[in-house]
């Protein structure tokens, strides 16, 4: 079992810059691919970034590519999503999740995650 915890979101102007953070639990987390995800008002949850067990590999949205970093640190049980030149249109709420496999590598598929953080408020004003 893994339990994550998001942290870092808040309100931004455009143009700047956030560093989400999510926390796991358990011995194991470190074995999992993870992926961060986001919602905003009247759309569906959307695949945002995924980075490999290892941290070796990454994967991002289009939307995304070249302004988001994700990345971890597994001494520390976290996994980071740097957010710069944030637009309007980043704004939701951003989730981290965990594969529902271990060992493997980046997903995109919201069905590969069996583990989800509660979420942290992403407000970006134009």
């Amino acid at each position: 079992q893994v339990q994550l915890v998001e942290s870092g979101g808040g309100l931004v102007q455009a143009g700047g810059s956030l560093r989400l953070s999510c926390a796991g639990s358990g011995r194991t987390f470190s074995s999992y691919a993870m992926g961060w995800f986001r919602q905003a008002p009247g759309k569906e949850r959307e695949f945002v970034a995924t980075i490999s067990w290892r941290g070796g590999s990454t994967y991002y949205a289009d939307s995304v590519k070249g302004r988001f970093t994700i990345s971890r640190d597994n001494a520390k049980n976290t996994v980071y999503l740097q957010m710069n030149s944030l637009k309007p249109e980043d704004t939701a709420v951003y989730y981290c999740a965990a594969a529902a496999s271990r060992y493997g590598s980046t997903r995109k598929g919201e069905d590969e995650y069996a583990y989800w953080g509660q979420g942290t408020q992403v407000t970006v004003s134009s």
